[in-house]
């Protein structure tokens, strides 16, 4: 079929005006700094055109810009292809990376969900102070702004002033609200002033913290613990959408795994009897096996269900009901009493036990105390994965490094090189990539230092050394030992007689 060069212009000037119709406004670097200075909020958007997970968000995005143009928040996207000095001066690593905006000075990562319903909720909530003013007359409109909200009810200005310290550090995950009105406060149930009111739309529709809360204190600790647990429900979903919010809310996990209705139904209701024994010790929520059961692993298990695991992300501990053992009401309630009363022991994953240690020492769950714990030694620790080309290429450095301790008598009483397969042993560190490795100065093991040097003999031989308790210089004994070698090769081959020459 042929068209007409008229209907193809037309055609072509249609696309163009569907493209100028959009609500994200595209930047270049001209453009950029004016656009963030005239605009109070902006989310920009830094992405590459062949990014899937650009390309991903995109609707999302674009739908999010539609909602939040009323609302005079603007969302923008810069080509970092195109604009490459600008994404370097915005220190972009990867793609897309959100930045939420409001003018040059005061800039933070985007930390919601990719999805439209998140950015603009997230975006709403950053349109607006940390602490809204409450009233009588807009509570209502308060609360319906999203599907948990806070409202502290104080009664000077040092109660208020802790509580927006709070919001102001929690913003970007909560909505805050503040009223002095005693009336209003009784009328949701609150005793005494300070207090603080959350407004669920699931479970229970609030939950108060005044004085009749045991242990009660208007601390920013008790109002961020009580917060932050609140805003889950007491039997949750764990899937892609909230399993960040479980993971950084700094309270365990207790997981589900189910495969079935009939399993989901009925471990859903028992953990609903036990939540009062998990109170601020665990949350609780049902993953489903089918789609991401290939997670059990992670927390200790075998991919066979029902299967139930709590998860400590702060001390990176885990602990297992039996998975030969039927999930039943009772052995439900003993593996949470037994938790809840710190009786059960974690679960640890481990390789076994070497009989014997080389140069650098092995690691594993088992023997991790034993080692890098022992208080008198300097001990230097590489976390590493077996397929890491990185750890593959150190390791004939790392295995010298290891020598020049081991085999000299006094330094093996004071440093330890070492090293674990953070793939198949669990630790009690934060490990982000690989390899990572650590010094655990003997005294201080609690205060690991991390290097960042070159990885070299020289540069992990001098990080022992500047940092270890002991200061053992092993550099300077090997030049001293090196040294000794050559004079004696020297004076051997001096002894040695010599031919006489022929004339």
């Amino acid at each position: 079929m042929k068209y007409s060069k008229v209907i193809l212009t037309a055609l072509a000037g249609l696309l163009a005006g569907v493209q100028a119709a959009s609500d994200v406004e595209q930047l270049t670097g001209d453009k950029f700094e004016d656009f963030i200075t005239e605009n109070e909020l902006v989310l920009a958007e830094f992405y590459a055109p062949w990014c899937g997970h650009c390309q991903a968000l995109a609707p999302e995005y674009e739908a999010a810009a539609t909602a939040l143009k009323e609302k005079n928040i603007r969302l923008a996207k810069i080509d970092c292809t195109e604009e490459e000095s600008l994404c370097a001066e915005q220190k972009i690593q990867g793609y897309p990376t959100l930045k939420v905006f409001h003018g040059l000075d005061k800039v933070r990562p985007y930390a919601g969900a990719r999805k439209n319903d998140s950015i603009v909720s997230y975006m709403v909530r950053q349109s607006m102070p940390a602490v809204s003013d409450v009233t009588a007359d807009n509570i209502d409109e308060f609360v319906g702004q999203g599907d948990y909200v806070t409202v502290a009810f104080y009664d000077d200005k040092k109660n208020n002033a802790t509580f927006s310290t709070v919001a102001e550090a929690l913003r970007d995950k909560y909505l805050f609200g503040a009223s002095s009105d005693a009336k209003l406060a009784k009328e949701y149930g609150v005793s005494k002033l300070p207090a603080i009111v959350a407004f669920k739309q699931f479970d229970d529709d609030k939950a108060v913290y005044d004085a009749n809360t045991k242990g009660f204190k208007f601390t920013e600790e008790n109002i961020k613990k009580f917060v932050v647990q609140e805003s889950f429900p007491v039997v949750g979903e764990i899937g892609p959408q909230t399993f960040t919010g479980y993971a950084t809310s700094g309270i365990p996990l207790l997981y589900i795994f189910v495969d079935n209705d009939e399993d989901r139904e009925e471990l859903s209701e028992i953990a609903k009897s036990l939540a009062p024994k998990l109170k601020g010790k665990a949350n609780i929520g049902v993953l489903d096996a089918k789609m991401y059961g290939q997670h059990a692993p992670n927390v200790n298990l075998e991919e066979k269900w029902p299967a139930v695991a709590i998860q400590d992300f702060v001390k990176n501990q885990k602990f297992t009901h039996p998975q030969d053992k039927a999930i039943t009401k009772k052995t439900f309630t003993k593996f949470v009493e037994d938790y809840a009363s710190g009786k059960l022991e974690p679960s640890i994953k481990s390789e076994a036990i070497p009989e014997e240690q080389g140069p650098v020492s092995v690691v594993v769950g088992k023997n991790y105390k034993d080692i890098v714990l022992d208080n008198s030694k300097d001990v230097l620790v590489e976390f590493y994965a077996p397929w890491c080309g990185h750890c593959k290429n150190l390791a004939p450095v790392y295995e010298e490094l290891g020598g020049l301790y081991h085999n000299n008598s006094d330094f093996a009483k004071k440093v330890v090189v070492a090293k674990v397969d953070h793939t198949a042993n669990d630790v009690p560190d934060d490990i982000m990539g690989y390899p990572t490795i650590k010094l655990y100065p003997a005294g201080k093991k609690d205060d690991p230092i991390e290097f960042d040097g070159a990885r070299t003999l020289e540069g992990l031989a001098d990080f022992i050394k500047e940092n270890g308790k002991h200061k053992v210089d092993a550099l300077a004994a090997k030049k001293k030992d090196d040294k000794k070698k050559t004079d004696a090769e020297d004076k051997e081959d001096d002894d040695e007689p010599k031919e006489k020459e022929e004339l």
